[in-house]
């Protein structure tokens, strides 16, 4: 079985030794997801529904390079900089997934990069 990157001016470009998603037999991995902004590489807003809804497109944009999308994610991780954001996010999230629900998990962690408030990753079906 062959792995290839996948890769999309659409969304944020790595910022480290990875790719933005990888192609795995009919599997995409997709890398977290912060909430940059892909023209300017610059953090988007500064509270969690801004930040969430850009990092929630950006996936989106990975999906599609990968000839997936929204409706074939099978499993989620979030990771918050706040648990408190919490409910906030997960209000931006079900409005993206709509009536489709993916597996998840989501933790709290000390930091993530750029000191984003959220970063999603997701492994969807091609």
């Amino acid at each position: 079985m062959s792995l290839k990157a996948v890769s999309t001016d659409k969304a944020p470009a790595a910022i480290g030794p990875y790719s933005q998603a990888v192609a795995c037999g009919d599997l995409v991995f997709c890398s977290g997801q912060i909430p940059l902004d892909p023209q300017t590489g610059e953090m988007v807003g500064d509270e969690i529904v801004a930040q969430t809804t850009q990092a929630l497109a950006n996936l989106g944009e990975v999906l599609k390079a990968s000839g997936s999308s929204r409706d074939r994610v099978v499993k989620t991780t979030v990771l918050l900089a706040d648990m408190n954001d919490f409910a906030q996010m997960n209000a931006v999230y079900a409005e993206f997934f709509g009536e489709h629900k993916p597996a998840r998990a989501a933790f709290q962690v000390s930091r993530l990069p750029k000191d984003a408030l959220v970063e999603i990753e997701a492994v969807a079906k091609i």
